[in-house]
């Protein structure tokens, strides 16, 4: 486990040595710490298209649609065929941020979901399995005799912005008795995403449900990625049911916290989940991200920088302060903190998938690492509370923007290397709050 952002040694706790990585991994030895997470496994195909394209094949701009296999493979042809495809890639929003989690921490993920049973050199499921860190482990993945991975066709227009047509394959037969208990009970976390629960006639809603209940049931927190504005419109009474009843980290980008929240204003938006929840990743494309969370009064630190004031007062007062569970605080407020983009954001985005996973990678390494350090040093002054997070809501920020700007610059919704071990141009201090 590598800590969270980058620091002067000094700031380093103790890290295991470097060395091969083992098959079975020992889930009780001491400072094992794990994640876990639910997918629909897919292969992302992403397409150069223009807006008369979208309007033509009946695909709302910016939206994510199911497509039936047909039409997908029809679809999947023509851009083929007329050199519109500009890549193939392992995806699916859970599957990119457990990737991008064990690239920067060095740290071992399990994911659920299905996976073909004959795979075969050069096909989806091969692919997919190669272009994943090798730290997230696939072996307890549910094998399907027939049928094919699922495929998200990703419409890229000349603006930048991105429309998702989804071919379902297998992705939603993810039978309950592949969730293991066990792994769960000894989880850092349980990682979800919205589209696990589009359908509730679905194998896979009923795997999802058994997980987060006995997350729940064990006091492991549930981290929720909203996906899509449109399904969090059409079902906004079931979310915010549901988070309210298992949730405790929401993330998501400032359409679909507009969609859950009806606050176009981001702080706001952030402010009104901490009523349901315990700590929202709100990301806002050119304008940063923000970020809030619980705090108990006695353990709130003041900020050393400048304080701002938006649609809420002096917002980022205790930003320095440690995240925390609402249930956990004596006398909980509500910190807050925002990011401008890291840098000024990368000169050229061709593309900004897999950003906002990107950014809540970084938030679960923070919480594992928390764990982790716990673990390690139990004594430590670090723990005189319950807290979520290991870093202040303002460090975690930094860490989210930087591995947000790696994958923008890499054009690649998935890490392709670790992050620099020198970063350069940074101002003093830049990872040390």
């Amino acid at each position: 486990m590598k800590f969270p952002g980058k620091r002067k040694s000094k700031h380093y706790f103790p890290v295991s040595h470097k060395g091969r990585i083992s098959f079975d991994y020992d889930f009780s030895r001491k400072g094992a710490v794990h994640v876990v997470g639910i997918d629909q496994l897919l292969v992302d195909i992403e397409a150069q298209v223009d807006d008369n394209f979208l309007k033509e094949q009946g695909l709302p701009k910016g939206q994510s649609v199911v497509l039936d296999d047909v039409k997908g493979e029809e679809l999947y042809q023509y851009l083929k065929q007329n050199n519109l495809v500009t890549g193939e890639y392992p995806g699916g929003a859970v599957g990119n941020t457990l990737h991008n989690y064990s690239v920067v921490s060095d740290g071992k993920s399990i994911l659920f979901g299905v996976i073909n049973k004959n795979i075969t050199v050069g096909d989806y499921a091969y692919k997919y399995i190669c272009n994943t860190c090798s730290l997230v482990d696939l072996s307890y993945l549910q094998p399907c005799e027939n049928g094919q991975m699922g495929k998200a066709i990703c419409f890229i227009t000349p603006d930048g912005e991105r429309t998702f047509g989804i071919c379902v394959g297998k992705m939603n037969d993810l039978s309950p008795e592949y969730i293991s208990e066990p792994l769960i009970k000894e989880s850092s976390l349980v990682l979800i995403s919205a589209y696990l629960l589009r359908d509730e006639r679905t194998p896979l809603f009923k795997s999802t449900m058994k997980a987060v209940k006995i997350a729940k049931d064990n006091d492991i927190p549930v981290v929720l990625s909203l996906g899509t504005e449109f399904l969090i419109r059409d079902k906004r009474d079931f979310f915010i049911d549901f988070i309210k009843e298992y949730v405790n980290v929401l993330a998501m980008n400032d359409l679909e916290a507009k969609a859950l929240t009806l606050q176009p204003d981001p702080l706001l938006a952030g402010e009104w989940c901490l009523d349901i929840a315990d700590m929202a990743l709100i990301t806002v494309g050119p304008h940063g991200l923000y970020l809030s969370a619980y705090a108990d009064k006695k353990f709130a630190r003041e900020t050393k920088n400048q304080l701002h004031t938006k649609s809420i007062v002096m917002y980022n007062k205790y930003e320095y302060s440690r995240g925390m569970l609402k249930q956990h605080c004596v006398e909980p407020i509500k910190v807050f903190t925002h990011i401008n983009p890291y840098l000024g954001g990368p000169g050229k985005v061709a593309n900004t998938n897999g950003a906002g996973d990107a950014a809540l990678a970084a938030i679960i390494h923070d919480i594992s690492a928390n764990v982790y350090h716990k673990d390690m040093i139990p004594n430590s002054p670090k723990h005189v509370a319950k807290f979520l997070t290991y870093s202040s809501l303002a460090q975690i920020s930094k860490y989210c923007n930087r591995v947000s700007f790696e994958v923008l610059e890499q054009n690649s919704p998935r890490l392709l290397r670790g992050l620099p071990e020198k970063e350069d141009n940074l101002e003093e201090g830049y990872w040390e709050k």
